[in-house]
C-alpha cells in the first residue's frame, strides 16, 4: 500500500502526528511502548536462546556467533528467525501491539515477512554500516518497515540504531560495490551533503520500540559499554506489497496475514529497486558482506 492510502486511515496505537512523523523522517521511536509483561517473557526466551547455543563452535542457519564465543562465556551475534526458534516470539509477532503498529504504518492488511534478533555483545558488539534494507528483500512497493524492541536500556553508548532523518526520500543506493559484489553498505562519501545534522540516534529504555522504513539509511555503533543490547527485529509490509526475491531469512510465517484480510490485487509503486544475490542459493548475514568490503577497501 502506498502512502497515501495508508494516511486514509485512522491511527489506533499511535498519534497522527507520530504517523506524521514516521512517513517524513524513515524513523520513528516510541519509549516504554511494549508492557513489562512481554519483556519478561522475551527476556525469558532469549536466556534460553543463549544456553541452547553454549556448545556451539561454528555458525549455523540460526545461530550467528559472535567472536570470543565458548562453552564457558556463550556470546550470540545473532539469531535468525527467533520466530521459529520458540512459540513466545511469534506470540509477539503476531498477537501483541506489534500488530497494530503495523497497521497504523502499512495500513489494515498486514502480513509478516521475516525476523531477527540482533544481540551486540558488550564490548564486542560490531557497528553496522549505513544501508538500506529494501535492496536485500524488494517488494513491489515500499510498505516493509521493520519493527524492533529494545528488551534493555539502550544509550548512545549500547551502540543503538541511528538514522539519517528524509533519506528514505531519496534515492536507492547500491548495495553492490564497483566490482559487483554485494556489500550492503553505502560510503559515507556518498551519502549527501549535509547527513550528520539530520543524523539521529535511536535510544530508549527498555520496552521502547524503533520503527524504520525499508529505505531510510540507518546504521549502528559498536557496544562500548559492558552491557549487551538485544535488539528483536519483526518485518511486517502491507498485505498487497509483494515479494519479488528470495527471502534471505526465509521462514514459516513469511506472508502470514497478521491483521486484516489478504490482499486480492497487487500495489505497485513506480519507482524501481535494484536486485540482490539469489538468496535461495543461501545467505551468510551481513556482517560477513561488510567485512569483506572493508578488507577490500583495504588491500586496494
Amino acid at each position: 500500500m502506498l502512502e497515501a492510502d495508508v494516511l486514509k486511515y485512522p491511527t489506533k496505537v499511535i498519534t497522527n502526528e507520530q504517523r506524521a512523523a514516521f512517513f517524513a523522517n524513515g524513523s520513528l521511536v516510541l519509549e516504554s511502548f511494549v508492557s513489562n509483561h512481554w519483556l519478561k517473557r522475551l527476556r525469558h526466551v532469549v536466556s534460553e536462546s543463549i544456553e541452547s547455543a553454549r556448545h556451539m563452535t561454528e555458525n549455523n542457519a540460526v545461530y550467528l556467533l559472535e567472536s570470543g564465543h565458548c562453552v564457558d562465556a556463550p556470546a550470540l551475534r545473532r539469531l535468525n528467525n527467533p520466530v521459529c526458534h520458540h512459540p513466545d516470539f511469534w506470540r509477539f509477532a503476531s498477537e501483541s501491539p506489534m500488530v497494530e503498529l503495523a497497521a497504523d504504518l502499512c495500513g489494515p492488511n498486514v502480513k509478516f515477512y521475516h525476523s531477527k534478533l540482533n544481540f551486540k555483545w558488550p564490548h564486542v558488539g560490531h557497528q553496522f554500516d549505513w544501508h538500506q534494507d529494501i535492496p536485500a528483500w524488494p517488494h513491489t512497493d515500499y510498505s516493509p518497515i521493520s519493527i524492533g524492541l529494545y528488551l534493555e536500556d539502550c544509550g548512545v553508548e549500547q551502540g543503538p540504531l541511528m538514522a539519517i532523518n528524509g533519506s528514505h526520500r531519496g534515492d536507492l543506493h547500491s548495495m553492490y560495490d564497483n566490482d559487483r559484489n554485494w556489500v550492503l553498505r553505502i560510503p559515507e562519501e556518498d551519502l549527501e551533503p549535509g547527513w550528520q545534522d539530520r543524523l539521529v540516534n535511536l535510544t530508549g529504555p527498555a520496552g521502547s520500540v524503533v520503527v524504520l522504513n525499508c529505505r531510510v539509511i540507518h546504521g549502528s555503533h559498536q557496544n562500548s559499554s559492558p552491557r549487551m543490547r538485544p535488539l528483536l527485529l519483526n518485518v511486517y509490509s502491507s498485505a498487497d506489497s509483494m515479494p519479488y526475491a528470495f527471502n534471505p531469512l526465509a521462514n514459516q510465517y513469511e506472508g502470514v496475514i497478521v491483521h486484516g484480510e489478504p490482499a486480492r490485487y497487487a500495489s505497485h509503486d513506480p519507482r524501481g529497486c535494484e536486485l540482490p544475490p539469489d538468496w535461495s542459493k543461501g545467505y551468510v548475514g551481513p556482517w560477513q558482506h561488510q567485512a569483506n568490503a572493508q578488507a577490500n577497501e583495504k588491500s586496494s
